[in-house]
């Protein structure tokens, strides 16, 4: 049997949500600014919501630092999405609006994606997929990582912002007092998670500055 980095398309079955015709499609994209981890830890958390399916997209720099960073290679991730398309792959199902996805997270975003996707380029998989998310006018998270910012960096991030667009940088949340990096990886998947419209119940919430005091006594 083919490998699923040989396979185009390939796909694990997905679960239907109570009341829908179809499952939650999200669009999963990762590329090759620092932070794969956030890509991955969004996939463990939408394939274990119910009735959410996932479309992944892995560029060959995210191979390259999933590998650095997490000693993963991309068949590991690949195996935590439904369907896996090829960055390649123009005429895959997401480089079309007549296929429905509910959002698209793209997480990290390199600045290089961001400079495609605010200019419109579509020259792979992950630009088409995003442009088609925002001409559809569905719900796109760029997770940026670069810093600092230079002045096209802010530019394309403004254009992208101005279609609909959201830029996330993964900024950890400190008021929460985090105990390790992995919570604040955790904490702004959270937050991806709730942008996305997804049940998040174990999600921690801002009880106000009396109720968190009342928390510490």
């Amino acid at each position: 049997m083919a490998s699923n980095e040989e396979r185009s398309g390939h796909e694990r079955p997905g679960h239907e949500r109570p009341g829908r015709e179809r499952p939650c499609r999200l669009v999963v994209a990762i590329t090759g600014a620092t932070g794969a981890v956030y890509g991955v830890r969004l996939l463990r958390r939408l394939s274990a919501a119910p009735g959410v399916e996932t479309h992944l997209v892995i560029s060959d720099a995210a191979s390259l630092t999933l590998h650095q960073e997490l000693d993963m290679q991309r068949r590991d991730v690949d195996a935590l999405a439904h369907v896996v398309h090829k960055n390649r792959e123009i005429g895959a199902p997401i480089a079309s609006g007549s296929f429905q996805t509910d959002g698209m997270v793209i997480a990290p975003c390199s600045m290089k994606t961001l400079a495609a996707v605010a200019l419109g380029l579509s020259d792979n998989l992950i630009a088409r997929a995003a442009d088609v998310t925002l001409k559809e006018r569905r719900r796109l998270v760029l997770m940026v990582r670069e810093t600092p910012f230079n002045l096209a960096h802010l530019r394309n991030m403004t254009a992208v912002t101005e279609m609909g667009g959201i830029v996330f940088p993964p900024l950890p949340r400190l008021y929460h007092r985090p105990s390790s990096i992995e919570e604040m990886v955790e904490q702004t998947i959270d937050r991806v998670v709730d942008l996305l419209g997804i049940d998040n119940a174990l999600a921690a919430r801002w009880p106000g500055m009396k109720g968190a005091k009342e928390a510490d006594a």
